[in-house]
C-alpha cells in the first residue's frame, strides 16, 4: 500500500501524460522498478530474434546428425519363376507352389569417407550458426540500447520542456500585470505570451516523443515499467570512462573474436568439407546384396550374392565438384568482405565515440555555462530597461535550444560509447548469464 502511495505521489508531480501511469500504480498494487541498461541488455536473449536464431542451431545439430550416420540397410523380398502356362501346382503357396521366393538385404559401402567429410561440413555449419546467434543477440543490443538511451533522453526532454514552460508560463503572467500597470506595451506582453504558448506545444511534441520511445523500448521491456517511470528523474547509466585517444583502440579485440567474422570463417570450413565431399563422389560406392531363396522341387536353401556399381559413363561428377568449389569461392570472399566491414565499422564507432565524448564535454562545460550565463545577463538587463523584449526573447530560445543541443550531444555520446563497448569489451557492460 505504500509503494502505491508512493508511485501514486509521483504520478501526481509527473505533469504531463502523468493520468495512465496512475491507473498503472494503483492496478498493480507495488512499486516498479526502472529498467536499467543492464536490464534491457538482457532481456535481449529472450527476444524474438534471439530465439528465432537459436532454433537455427537446433536445426544445424538435427543436421549433424543426420550427416553422421552410414547408408541403411535394405530389406527386400520377392517371387519369381511364377508359371503362367502350366500353372503354379497344388499346395500351400509358401510350401510347394511352383515359385521362387525370396528374402534378401542389400548395404552401400560408402568409399571416400564421404560420412566423414558430410559430418564435418554439417559441423561447420553448426558452428556458423552459433556464431550467427551471437552476432543477432549482440545486433540487439545495439539496438536495444539505442532505444533505451532514445528513452532516456526523451524522458529528460520532457522534464525540461516542462521546466522551461513553467518558466514562460510565469513570465506570460508577469507580462499581462505589467501590461495592466502601463509598464509593459500589449504588443510585447503579446509576444511574451506567445512564446509560452511555443513552449507548451514544444512540451506537448516531447511527450509523444516519449510515448514512442516507451512503445519501441516495449520490444524488449514491459510498457507497464517503462509508463510508471514517467515522473522519476532519469538515471544515466554509468559507462567505463575510455581516456586518451588510443584508449578504444587498446579496447579492440582481434577481429577473428566477433561473431559475424567466426560465422564467415566456419562457413569456409564448411565450404571446404563440401569440396571434399564432392572430390569423394568419385570413389564408386558399390551396394553388396544377400539373398535366401526357396523353390519347390528344387531346393529349400539356395543363396544369391550380389554388387551393383554404379558407372560414370561421360559424367565424373564435374557438375557437383565445380559447384562446392565455387561455393568455396563465395565463402572465402564473403570472410574477406566480413573483415573489411568488421574493420571498417570498429574505426567508425571508436572515431564516434571520441568525437561524441568531446562534444558532449563542450557542451557540458563550456556552451550551457554561457549560455545561461547570457541568459541571466539579459534577464538582469531587460529588468532594468537596459535591452528590449526582443533580446530577452531570443536570450530565452537560444537558452532553451541550446540545452536540448546538450541533451542530444549526452544521448549521441552515450550510444556511441555503448556501442563501441558491445563490439569490443561486451563483458564491461553486458550481464553475466545467471
Amino acid at each position: 500500500m505504500v509503494n502505491t502511495m508512493l508511485a501514486v505521489r509521483n504520478c501526481r508531480f509527473a505533469g504531463v501524460a502523468s493520468l495512465p501511469a496512475l491507473l498503472i500504480a494503483l492496478a498493480s498494487g507495488s512499486a516498479i522498478a526502472e529498467p536499467s541498461l543492464q536490464d534491457v541488455l538482457r532481456a535481449v536473449n529472450s527476444g524474438l530474434e534471439v530465439r528465432q536464431s537459436a532454433q537455427a542451431e537446433r536445426s544445424a545439430e538435427a543436421e549433424v546428425t543426420s550427416a553422421d550416420h552410414a547408408p541403411l540397410p535394405t530389406l527386400s523380398g520377392k517371387l519369381s519363376q511364377i508359371d503362367l502356362q502350366n500353372g503354379l501346382g497344388p499346395g500351400d503357396p509358401l510350401g510347394r507352389k511352383r515359385m521362387d521366393k525370396s528374402i534378401g538385404i542389400d548395404w552401400t559401402w560408402e568409399r571416400g569417407d564421404k560420412r566423414l567429410h558430410r559430418t564435418r561440413a554439417a559441423e561447420r555449419a553448426l558452428a556458423a550458426t552459433r556464431a550467427d546467434t551471437v552476432e543477432t543477440a549482440l545486433q540487439q543490443m545495439l539496438v536495444a540500447q539505442g532505444n533505451y538511451f532514445d528513452w532516456l533522453g526523451a524522458r529528460e526532454r520532457v522534464r525540461l520542456m516542462r521546466d522551461t514552460a513553467a518558466v514562460a508560463q510565469e513570465a506570460a503572467r508577469a507580462a499581462n500585470r505589467r501590461r495592466d500597470a502601463g509598464d509593459l506595451s500589449a504588443q510585447d506582453a503579446l509576444r511574451v505570451e506567445i512564446d509560452s504558448e511555443r513552449v507548451a506545444a514544444d512540451l506537448q511534441s516531447a511527450a509523444v516523443d516519449l510515448e514512442r520511445a516507451e512503445l519501441v523500448l516495449s520490444t524488449f521491456v514491459r510498457r507497464q515499467d517503462l509508463v510508471t517511470a514517467r515522473g522519476d528523474a532519469v538515471n544515466w547509466p554509468s559507462l567505463p570512462e575510455l581516456r586518451g585517444d588510443n584508449a578504444a583502440a587498446e579496447l579492440v579485440p582481434p577481429l577473428q573474436a566477433r561473431g559475424d567474422v567466426r560465422a564467415a570463417q566456419a562457413g569456409v570450413e564448411a565450404a571446404r568439407a563440401s569440396v571434399d565431399g564432392a572430390l569423394a563422389l568419385r570413389k564408386l560406392d558399390p551396394t553388396w546384396g544377400l539373398s535366401f531363396d526357396h523353390y519347390p522341387g528344387v531346393s529349400n536353401r539356395l543363396v544369391e550374392l550380389r554388387v551393383q556399381i554404379p558407372l560414370p559413363l561421360g559424367y565424373n561428377y564435374q557438375g557437383e565438384i565445380s559447384r562446392a568449389q565455387s561455393e568455396l569461392s563465395q565463402a572465402e570472399l564473403a570472410v574477406e568482405r566480413t573483415m573489411r566491414d568488421a574493420r571498417i565499422e570498429q574505426d567508425r564507432l571508436a572515431a564516434e565515440a571520441r568525437s561524441n565524448r568531446e562534444r558532449a564535454r563542450q557542451f557540458r562545460d563550456q556552451i550551457v555555462p554561457r549560455a545561461s550565463t547570457v541568459l541571466k545577463q539579459a534577464e538582469f538587463a531587460f529588468a532594468r530597461g537596459a535591452i528590449p523584449l526582443t533580446d530577452l526573447l531570443d536570450a530565452r530560445r537560444t537558452h532553451r535550444s541550446t540545452q536540448l543541443d546538450a541533451l542530444t550531444a549526452q544521448l549521441d555520446a552515450a550510444k556511441a560509447e555503448t556501442a563501441l563497448l558491445l563490439r569490443t569489451r561486451p563483458e564491461l557492460i553486458v550481464p553475466a548469464s545467471p
